[in-house]
């Protein structure tokens, strides 16, 4: 088997250099793509560097397989073309607006003709964010046209029941200061905690002071949007909006013992006949699983609830869990709202979620919500009522939205009142 090329300098952890000053800096927040500078975290030319981490989060750990392996080049670039975006998302006010992003690169989507002039002249940068079109095509849907809640149009909702959509997808990029502002810690304490917490996977964190910017191995983000997408920038879009969090066994496999997958279908219908009325809609899916826990800790904590004296029941619901993880809830929200300011909403109608950690985030970063649409109770599986009520007792859930003199911001605010 032949050996691949190997990159031409690879340290195990470097120091800043005295007065140094990184080739291609990054200005967060600037106002175009140019200002800000390109996000750089190539590993075959150390030398161009300015990020900790590397491209692809999770995936990362099997493209270095695929390195090992022999079937992948390590110095090999992506060749960009006709990768462009297949609809024009942004620039939006809030992408140059300060504390409004901080987890996602805003310019991630138009590097290749940002930067095109650097591309071709070897300089490795690469997108984050990759804009496309496709049709979801769900039973469920198929389901609510012969129900009569959806309609077909030929045109954004088919015959049979696919959607037609246009799906982005956001890998994480971090602004370790402004990520530290929102958890409401020291940027040092975030950098060491990161760099323990890892087992020192990222020596940089602690060694480069100067790199502000991380991209961490954790999942990203999908974003379904549902009708004409040149109707962003009019603020008197309509929006109906429903952002869930990643649960494998309810999305994809149908698993009854909660109500994600079915909240996600009745997203998804809301979505669609937001559209069908002229307005927008939008999904945002998280690659959280189990509360951000994982899914070992989450089918532990069900064999726990289900094994308990008395059976599985409300009132030791996020016990188990806490008891399990030592944690009731790693989700946390303060970061969700990017995803949504990256869109350049100021503002959703339909809200459709009961979780006050959710709403109160988008709140705390000026987003106004109208109205919360809860799920109908038929929807609801047998299994997951157990789920809802201790939910709604915890007062995790608000099926209506807070009055504005009671609300508080969920960031550091104790989990056990969620």
């Amino acid at each position: 088997m032949t050996r691949p090329n190997r990159p031409d300098h690879i340290r195990l952890t470097s120091h800043p250099e005295p007065d140094g000053k990184a080739r291609m800096p990054i200005v967060w927040g600037a106002p175009t793509a140019r200002e800000r500078g390109p996000v750089i975290a190539t590993v075959s030319r150390a030398g161009d560097r300015n990020v900790i981490g590397s491209h692809g989060g999770s995936y990362a750990v099997y493209r270095a397989l695929a390195v090992s392996s022999g079937a992948l080049d390590p110095i090999r670039r992506p060749d960009l073309t006709n990768t462009h975006p297949a609809a024009t998302i942004g620039p939006f006010p809030q992408w140059s607006e300060p504390r409004r992003i901080v987890s996602l690169d805003p310019w991630g989507h138009l590097i290749a003709d940002s930067f095109q002039a650097e591309i071709a002249t070897g300089v490795d940068i690469r997108p984050t964010i990759a804009v496309t079109k496709a049709r979801l095509d769900l039973p469920e849907l198929q389901d609510a046209i012969r129900a009569g809640r959806l309609q077909s149009d030929g045109e954004l909702v088919h015959a049979k029941g696919s959607v037609a959509v246009v799906k982005i997808a956001i890998d994480p990029v971090w602004y370790l200061p402004g990520i530290a502002e929102r958890f409401g810690c020291a940027e040092t304490t975030l950098r060491r905690t990161l760099f323990e917490q890892t087992a020192g996977m990222f020596p940089e964190l602690v060694t480069r002071p100067d790199l502000h910017v991380f991209l961490p191995p954790i999942g990203g983000t999908t974003v379904y949007l549902f009708g004409d997408v040149t109707k962003l920038p009019d603020h008197s879009t309509k929006i109906t909006c429903r952002v869930h969090d990643e649960c494998n066994g309810s999305d994809v496999f149908g698993s009854d013992i909660c109500t994600c997958r079915p909240y996600l279908i009745h997203g998804i219908e809301e979505c669609a006949r937001a559209a069908q009325a002229g307005g927008l809609g939008i999904i945002v899916y998280n690659r959280k699983e189990g509360r951000a826990l994982g899914e070992v800790t989450k089918f532990l904590v069900y064999n726990a609830r289900k094994r308990q004296e008395g059976g599985d029941a409300a009132a030791a619901y996020f016990e188990r869990t806490e008891c399990v993880a030592g944690v009731q809830d790693a989700r946390f929200q303060q970061l969700m709202p990017d995803t949504i300011n990256w869109l350049g909403l100021r503002r959703i109608d339909r809200f459709v979620s009961m979780s006050d950690m959710k709403y109160d985030a988008l709140v705390a970063q000026g987003i106004e919500i109208v109205e919360r649409v809860p799920i109908p109770d038929e929807l609801v599986p047998a299994d997951a009522h157990v789920e809802i009520a201790a939910k709604k007792a915890a007062g995790y859930y608000s099926p209506e939205a807070p009055k504005p003199q009671d609300l508080t911001s969920s960031v550091g605010r104790p989990l056990d009142k969620y």
